[in-house]
């Protein structure tokens, strides 16, 4: 692998050149370990290196976000450890609570974090974000989408789109694609993302003159039947649903729409990235299904990738750990970029790092990724369509 820190090294990396290597690892420690003190890239939390941390719900129910993120992560920092800059791994259970994870935040500062990859979820960002501006270190969230994660802050980053962005590419692709469309929204009205994407998505859709015949509504504790929504919807004609969803409750609202025999098209966002493991749920059901996601991995272009972290965790990497893997993936270049080492203060890494992202280029999973100086992320827009139970570009 090619030092990262060499004069001579191209900013623009290509994923596949580094991934090799990571499929030898054997099985790592990151679901298991995090909850009793994480681990690290190169053997030991406290081990001599480049200190990235992360944190996630790794426990209850939003655990799957929380494992794929650190997963992710942890994979980054052992494949773009080189022996002019190792990086070092921990992690953190938030448990997808901003109290729990201010104080994770803490921890990871105490025992000497340079770098914050993460959190994972909006609400736990919202409350670290601005305890990482306060203490002037850097945080790169890989999945959390609300624009106040990044509004106004000078060293906060994140690598996902943010939910306004998804809303507007959501509208402008079935304006191309299903401009004649009837269409029922759903969204979580209790859920900061998706009630943030399914604003600017009808904003747009508007705008595009899209054909909106409903509007249907949910909240946490009322996800276990959708049937009054989806009849609604029916009745007014609705040949397409957009649901800004996570996927727990878009399993439920397909399997109440097979059963009441409601054949309608359904797109979905990024939340709704792992539809196809939920238990219990008969993925035949999700056949057809549009997601706007940027990470597939029966992409034959992520297969390294793939293969290294089912060896790793014994999961299939959803697009969430996608987004973590280049999250480190530009820390590396960024720190290349500016020539800091090991032992740069946390500070000096903040000082410097907001200005390196915006002139580094990443050759990632999710596509290829550029930096603003508000921190927001520009790559590609993709959306897959399930087909035979692969991810397939629609």
């Amino acid at each position: 692998m090619s030092s990262l820190i060499g004069k001579s090294f191209n900013p623009v990396m290509n994923r596949r050149s580094v991934i090799a290597g990571v499929a030898g690892l054997g099985a790592c420690s990151i679901i298991s370990g995090c909850s009793d003190g994480g681990s690290a890239a190169d053997g030991g939390s406290d081990s001599a290196g480049f200190k990235i941390g992360s944190m996630g719900p790794l426990t209850g129910p939003a655990a799957s976000y929380g494992t794929s993120v650190t997963g992710g992560a942890e994979l980054g920092c052992k494949d773009f450890s080189t022996d002019e800059l190792p990086l070092v791994f921990k992690a953190e259970d938030d448990v997808a609570d901003g109290e729990k994870a201010v104080n994770a935040f803490n921890s990871l500062a105490d025992w000497g974090m340079q770098v914050l990859v993460g959190p994972t979820t909006t609400g736990c960002s919202l409350a670290v974000a601005q305890e990482a501006e306060n203490a002037h270190l850097f945080m790169l969230t890989p999945s959390a989408t609300a624009p106040d994660v990044t509004d106004g802050k000078t060293v906060v980053f994140r690598a996902c789109y943010s939910d306004p962005a998804i809303g507007v590419h959501s509208a402008e692709w079935l304006a191309q694609n299903f401009p004649n469309e009837k269409i029922a929204t759903f969204h979580n009205a209790g859920d900061t993302y998706s009630a943030g994407v399914h604003d600017a998505f009808l904003e747009k859709a508007e705008e595009l003159k899209l054909d909106i015949v409903d509007k249907e509504t949910f909240k946490d504790d009322s996800a276990t039947s959708f049937t009054n929504q989806l009849t609604k919807a029916k009745n007014a004609g609705a040949t397409l649903i957009y649901a800004p969803i996570y996927y727990t409750p878009a399993s439920v609202m397909l399997t109440n729409a097979s059963e009441m025999g409601y054949d309608v098209k359904v797109m979905g966002c990024d939340g709704m990235d792992g539809i196809l493991g939920v238990e219990g749920f008969d993925a035949a059901l999700a056949e057809g299904l549009y997601l706007m996601t940027p990470f597939s991995a029966d992409d034959p272009e992520n297969a390294d990738f793939v293969a290294a972290y089912k060896e790793a965790y014994g999961e299939v990497p959803d697009q969430f750990a996608a987004d973590a893997y280049d999250s480190v993936h530009a820390v590396a270049l960024a720190l290349a970029e500016i020539g800091l080492g090991a032992d740069a203060d946390p500070a000096e890494v903040a000082d410097a790092l907001p200005e390196a992202m915006t002139k580094i280029t990443v050759e990632g999973l999710t596509g290829t990724l550029t930096w603003n100086d508000k921190g927001e992320v520009e790559k590609e827009t993709t959306v897959y369509v399930i087909k035979d139970g692969k991810y397939v570009l629609a």
